[in-house]
């Protein structure tokens, strides 16, 4: 079966952002009132799997994320 796969890859709580910071930083100064930016990693593909929950996972801890580092979720929906 077919599958439209969406993971998101954070950097954990507490772990400097330093992108975000700097997005944060430049959107304070043209006047917005934003806080604690995080700029996280969205993938986006479609699987052709019998167990994409399994193998999704596994890209994860694989490539797409350092699970010392990161934090992910990921959504699974059916192409039809």
């Amino acid at each position: 079966m077919r599958w439209k796969v969406t993971v998101t890859v954070r950097l954990r709580e507490g772990l400097n952002d330093p992108e975000g910071r700097v997005i944060g930083k430049a959107l304070k100064n043209l006047g917005y009132a934003v806080e604690n930016l995080r700029v996280p990693k969205c993938f986006e593909f479609e699987l052709e799997s019998d167990n994409p929950e399994k193998e999704v996972e596994e890209m994860c801890r694989k490539l797409l994320a350092n699970p010392l580092i990161h934090s992910w979720e990921y959504s699974i929906e059916p192409v039809s």
